[in-house]
């Protein structure tokens, strides 16, 4: 299943603007239209121990040595339907085909991207509408109960 951005799909990473760290995101199940709003990062940067052969390069070196190294990896975005434990539920009893995959905003920074979630939650109003969006909090701080007073 392919992505959308502005009515282009979006197959691989070079269709993506080189310094994009992740994106925000809309799944829609389009039988009920309800929808996901998320964010998605491209690339993970993992701490992975150094080797013995990392090591040999900073024999001699005054100072504390490294005990880690980063390690970057590109994501599961391509085939990424959300963390919603309903949405995914939906995902194993019904074809693909009833999902439509969409990308709202491209953002180049952790704490951009989280501030463009965190402005397509509120803006959408996801939490005031539950019937409409499967989602149910966020930042952890607001949640749809709070808004059935």
């Amino acid at each position: 299943m392919k992505w959308i951005y502005k009515g282009d799909e979006i197959t691989s990473k070079d269709d993506i603007p080189d310094d994009t760290y992740g994106f925000v995101y809309k799944i829609t199940h389009t039988p009920s239209k309800k929808s996901y709003l998320g964010k998605k990062v491209l690339i993970f940067n993992r701490k992975t121990k150094l080797t013995k052969k990392d090591l040999l390069m900073y024999e001699g070196m005054k100072g504390r040595k490294p005990t880690y190294k980063i390690v970057q990896k590109e994501s599961d975005w391509k085939s990424y339907y959300g963390s919603n434990k309903p949405l995914l539920e939906l995902l194993k009893s019904e074809p693909l085909e009833n999902f439509k995959r969409e990308i709202l905003i491209l953002g180049t920074t952790k704490k951009l991207l989280t501030y463009y979630e965190t402005q397509a939650l509120f803006t959408y109003r996801v939490l005031e509408y539950p019937e409409k969006y499967y989602n149910t909090n966020i930042l952890g701080k607001f949640f749809t109960g709070d808004f059935n007073v």
